[in-house]
């Protein structure tokens, strides 16, 4: 039930919730991105792979670096190269643009094609929605306290449409554990415990009807 190499949903809002020396990285990694600065972003990447599609902690506007590229115009190799490393074509900010909506917006032609997403699984955005509200109901069920006391920002279901083995994880501080969770055609599988607990895990299965539980007490 490890989350493996499976990609990761970024959704702590506040600085108090990580140790000062991650705060320090990630302001590092924002500001880069924030600058252009594309040597520096590679390099923060390459020892922090995990924070491709990660943002400001605390920031408002939800830009990950990719967003950022779509902003300046960056060079196409740029967008290539966040995208090897798994940053999503379909993350939205704050107010709900893509990449590629900030790169139509600012007029950078160049950047249209290779920031257009290219979809693995499509479902009908009515299905997808339906099984997203299910999924939220579900982490509030499991954790509401933990998502309240930390202001978290709960998944969306896009950025897997886009990955081809879609699964992420999405670990909620205090939890000592979290949320692992995979498309599988038009269901969400969804695995949550927390790891001081034992015989705290949950599968269950999501669709756009709603949520069952399918099995309980594993580690």
């Amino acid at each position: 039930m490890e989350q493996g190499k499976a990609s990761r949903w970024d959704g702590v809002t506040l600085r108090s919730s990580y140790k000062d020396h991650l705060i320090e990285g990630r302001d590092k990694l924002a500001d880069a991105a924030r600058d252009g600065a594309w040597p520096t972003v590679f390099e923060l990447l390459e020892e922090h792979p995990e924070w491709v599609n990660g943002g400001r902690v605390g920031g408002t506007s939800g830009y990950a670096p990719l967003h950022q590229a779509a902003w300046h115009g960056a060079d196409v190799s740029v967008v290539h190269r966040l995208a090897a490393r798994g940053a999503w074509r379909t993350l939205r900010t704050a107010q709900g643009e893509r990449p590629i909506d900030i790169a139509t917006r600012r007029g950078h032609h160049h950047l249209l094609a290779p920031l257009a997403p290219v979809i693995h699984h499509h479902l009908p955005a009515a299905t997808l929605s339906s099984i997203l509200r299910h999924f939220h109901a579900l982490i509030h069920e499991r954790a509401d306290d933990l998502v309240t006391e930390h202001q978290l920002r709960l998944p969306e279901l896009e950025p897997l449409t886009e990955q081809r083995h879609p699964a992420c994880w999405f670990a909620v501080p205090g939890m000592y554990g979290g949320f692992s969770y995979r498309l599988e055609r038009t269901q969400l599988t969804v695995e949550s415990w927390c790891r001081v607990v034992g015989g705290s895990g949950q599968r269950h299965l999501i669709d756009e009807h709603g949520t069952r539980l399918t099995a309980e007490g594993f580690v």
